[in-house]
């Protein structure tokens, strides 16, 4: 088998929202939206132990941590969404934005329409549209 590397997110419930939370919201934007496969801990069904889910054709996997860490997750790492078309761009930049904050509101930045927001689960989204 080819290695095939896959993002990984890591939520932490006691400090924030928990990855079935995240999956169910951001499959729900997509249209190709899926949750692959989910594991619960068999002592909390609520806990997920590893998802595997797919959003705008990009494969991610995701836990709930039982140990809280001092870290969460950075802006400095993102998902990059190639929006089909402006009203798709600003359809996903205020479904995430909601309970979240915008790092560049939309505009263009001399490289077509751009956005770049973080979700209320603390995940950055670059969103990228065709230019006019």
């Amino acid at each position: 088998m080819t290695a095939r590397a896959v993002p990984f997110l890591t939520f932490q419930p006691p400090r924030g929202p928990s990855a079935s939370e995240a999956m169910e919201f951001w499959t729900s934007l997509f249209d190709d939206g899926e949750i692959v496969s989910v594991t619960h801990r068999p002592d909390d069904p609520n806990a997920v132990v590893l998802a595997e889910f797919v959003v705008a054709g990009q494969r991610l996997r995701c836990s709930d941590s039982p140990p809280v860490h001092q870290w969460d997750f950075s802006p400095a790492v993102s998902l990059w969404v190639d929006c089909e078309s402006g009203d798709e761009q600003e359809r996903l930049l205020a479904a995430l934005a909601t309970g979240g904050r915008e790092f560049m509101p939309l505009d263009d930045y001399g490289f077509g329409p751009f956005a770049w927001v973080e979700d209320r689960f603390g995940v950055s989204w670059q969103l990228a549209a065709p230019a006019a």
